[in-house]
């Protein structure tokens, strides 16, 4: 139906050039000229069609604002120059170059401030709050990248309502974790498997929105750097647990998030003399000294908790030490009176 529309659309123009000029000039010979005219402004016509519907609303009010103006100047300055002469074909071309220069122009300037400005939006009110709701959701649109889906526990963040914003796996992403599944080494594959079940517990199991994005950077071979020009295109932030993508990403000027930081500032914060419970699991390096840990991890050395491996008991904090690999808290049993003795961890 749309074809046989464009036919009509060619056949009409083209006849219609074709009478229209010969009305006007008399000679059917120089009327098939108008017939020409008149097939190249239908493929014109169509050629615009298909760029407007690919064109944001407020250029194309622009365009035609600027479209009518300009033919309302053009006839504005044709008519007195048409009223000084007597030869038909000064007056149709002086007419024709005219409305087509200025009329131009006209469309050109209006669809540029059509761009440039937003008054259409507002004069129209044409749904600002989905225009607010994309931004909102452009800013709070998360790429992972592979790191962070092998680690895992974003799936664990997001079941608790933390994360609201899409979450967008680019294709080449999932190309390196496949990759990793199908390694030989038994390491990689089963952190390779991981990441892929952790995508799918992403999307099945989290309310949370997880977009597969086909698009991808030829010109790039690393995949960080993808990323980066991923997130960078779509002004979106990375999540990652990788250092070194954390620094790139930072020094081309896109927002990252690191898992590892947010597990960081979400530990408990602990004082010297303060009392918890321990379960000490297990003996510690040096004589008498029992291990256990907090519920996130950290390492509790418990002087004279030998006595106690696995039972639960009070301790108080002597001492915390900060390593590059994390906290390490001393701590003796409550109600112990034997002097803690702390010697350096290695």
């Amino acid at each position: 139906m749309l074809v046989f529309m464009k036919f009509l659309l060619l056949l009409f123009a083209s006849v219609s050039g074709y009478l229209i000029l010969r009305q006007i000039v008399g000679n059917e010979w120089i009327a098939y000229t108008g017939f020409i005219s008149g097939v190249l402004i239908a493929v014109i016509a169509l050629k615009f069609e298909e760029r407007v519907n690919r064109t944001p609303l407020r250029i194309v009010l622009g365009g035609a604002f600027g479209l009518i103006i300009g033919l309302v100047v053009a006839n504005l300055l044709t008519y007195p120059l048409i009223s000084l002469t007597t030869n038909p074909y000064l007056e149709f071309s002086a007419y024709i170059f005219t409305n087509c220069v200025i009329g131009y122009l006209g469309l050109s300037v209006g669809m540029k401030k059509g761009d440039e400005i937003d008054w259409f939006n507002r004069m129209l009110s044409l749904r600002p709050n989905d225009d607010e709701k994309q931004k909102k959701e452009i800013a709070s649109t998360l790429v992972l990248d592979t790191s962070v889906i092998i680690d895992g526990r974003i799936a664990d963040v997001c079941e608790t309502g933390f994360v609201s914003g899409p979450l967008v796996v680019p294709q080449f992403v999932l190309s390196e974790l496949q990759y990793i599944a199908d390694s030989p080494d038994p390491l990689k594959k089963t952190r390779g498997t991981r990441g892929l079940d952790i995508l799918q517990r992403l999307q099945k199991e989290t309310p949370i929105e997880v977009r597969i994005s086909d698009e991808d950077f030829p010109a790039t071979r690393q995949v960080d750097m993808k990323l980066v020009e991923f997130a960078k295109k779509h002004a979106a932030r990375i999540l990652t647990n990788d250092v070194n993508l954390n620094k790139v990403a930072k020094l081309h000027g896109v927002g990252v998030l690191n898992i590892n930081a947010l597990a960081a500032a979400l530990k408990p914060v602990i004082l010297p003399s303060e009392e918890m419970k321990i379960l000490v699991i297990k003996e510690g390096k040096e004589d008498g000294q029992g291990v256990g840990y907090l519920d996130d991890g950290t390492m509790v050395v418990v002087d004279n908790g030998i006595s106690h491996v696995g039972k639960t008991v009070d301790v108080s904090v002597t001492s915390i030490l900060q390593t590059a690999n994390g906290r390490l808290i001393f701590s003796r049993v409550k109600d112990s009176r034997k002097p803690s003795v702390v010697r350096a961890v290695t």
